[in-house]
């Protein structure tokens, strides 16, 4: 008794503690055998504390980092806490389970070293709710969360349902073929082949041939019968990656093909069928080259049925900080690296650039940027010498806060524009508050026409 109150125990109050808390704790001693088990390390790992306690950590937990790059170890061995670090264990249903360690060392009351304390938390729901956000932002291996995207992301699964051909136009670098490939895989013809055919890479003697096959002895070389890429792509989709690339006389054999469904193999004495689904892709603006005479304009309007618009990096900005965490994970896998991201003056600095090149020239900075970074954040010295030479010959913001609203303020000005300065239309299309976007013009010293885009 302590002045009339009952006396609790030190130990005592820290065993309430650690079986209250909903994080796993665990300790181990010298030789790594766990020593105490709290009830939330029980219910995460599935395994009984009387179980658990005597045996070798990486026994119960068999953790992708318990081999060789285990936290409690490092702490062991560096004398070091280490916080939020990111793995998984295996449950008693040998089913994986994400979690987030935090390590340090375990004293006595004379700063003797017993052994090492960890404890871990389980990130299953916060998993889940990243793959719900991820589906909602990703068709296939594109990434977007701009309106434009997202309106072409709600379209797709209705496009790819139909058989009817399709027309993917846009600047180089933006995501054409992967879009192609989003179709075919979202439609019935997912389980056949999609055959891409980069128009611009063949001349028309090897296009047809190439398309069409051909038969032994059609030309010297020909030893042998060969099937076309029509033939290879029967029962899927066949991709005209540069379709404006093409002769016109060979715009009225492929539009036979088109029409028909039939072509002719070189050297055969007869036509053969297909079933394929056309898709085609183009840098460039057809209708203009309709219009000039070197484009059929009967084999536009037969690729032309369903035509998608794919914007430039520079004008769906808010999607490069996606873009940059997509190839950041996938960088990261492929070269066993644990880059943790892109320090605030890199990022401005990405965000500001207009990326002629589009996604393609992003995901190749990226790259370049993690060969020559080893680990943690890149900075401004690893990005490309074209990205700084840009930024530093263009008039841009000295600070990095100047940096960002500059994007802020064009991100906003382009919505406005595209919404006919109506304010609460380009809030939705931005995906803010109308009163936060009447905050920011005000904040960024927007101009504004006089009258909003409702007025009549």
């Amino acid at each position: 008794m302590t002045n009339g109150k009952p006396h609790i125990r030190t130990d005592s109050v820290t065993e309430i503690i650690l079986e209250s808390i909903s994080e796993g704790v665990f300790t181990v001693d010298k030789d790594w055998q766990i020593t105490s088990f709290n009830r939330a390390a029980e219910k995460i790992t599935g395994v009984a504390r009387k179980e658990a306690i005597g045996k070798h950590c990486w026994d119960v937990f068999r953790s992708n980092m318990c081999e060789q790059d285990c936290a409690l170890r490092k702490t062991m061995k560096l004398k070091k806490n280490f916080i939020d670090t990111s793995t998984y264990i295996v449950n008693s249903k040998q089913n994986r389970i994400p979690v987030v360690v935090g390590t340090s060392l375990l004293k006595d009351e004379n700063g003797n070293i017993l052994g090492g304390v960890e404890t871990f938390r389980d990130m299953s729901l916060v998993e889940e709710l990243k793959k719900e956000l991820d589906a909602r932002y990703q068709v296939g291996d594109m990434v977007s969360a701009s309106s434009n995207m997202q309106k072409i992301f709600g379209i797709l699964p209705q496009i790819a349902q139909s058989s009817s051909s399709v027309l993917i136009q846009g600047e180089t670098g933006t995501g054409k073929e992967l879009l192609a490939r989003a179709i075919h895989d979202l439609s019935p013809r997912r389980k056949k082949p999609f055959v891409p055919v980069n128009c611009a890479a063949l001349p028309d003697t090897l296009l047809e041939s190439e398309l069409f096959g051909y038969k032994a002895g059609a030309f010297t070389d020909a030893k042998k019968d060969k099937a076309g890429l029509f033939s290879v792509a029967n029962g899927g989709s066949i991709f005209f990656d540069e379709i404006g690339e093409i002769s016109p006389a060979f715009q009225v054999r492929l539009l036979r093909v088109l029409q028909d469904q039939v072509f002719h193999p070189l050297g055969s004495t007869r036509d053969e069928k297909t079933d394929v689904r056309v898709i085609a892709a183009t840098n460039k603006k057809l209708q203009e080259l309709v219009n000039a005479g070197s484009f059929r304009e009967d084999l536009y309007y037969r690729i032309n049925v369903v035509c998608l618009y794919l914007p430039p990096l520079r004008e769906r900005r808010e999607d490069i900080p996606l873009l940059i965490e997509h190839f950041l994970r996938k960088n990261n896998l492929l070269r066993e690296k644990k880059i943790t991201g892109f320090s605030r003056e890199a990022l401005a600095i990405l965000m500001s650039y207009d990326f002629p090149g589009n996604i393609r020239e992003l995901e190749n900075a990226i790259e370049h940027s993690f060969v020559l970074c080893r680990e943690g954040q890149i900075t401004p010295h690893c990005l490309p010498d074209m990205i700084m030479g840009a930024m530093h010959s263009a008039v841009m913001p000295l600070t990095v806060d100047g940096a960002i609203k500059t994007m802020e303020a064009r991100m906003i000005r382009e919505a406005l524009e595209r919404n006919h300065y109506s304010r609460l239309a380009a809030a939705r299309d931005l995906g803010m508050h109308k009163s936060t976007l009447f905050r920011k013009i005000k904040n960024l010293g927007i101009s504004l026409p006089a009258r909003d885009g409702r007025s009549k």
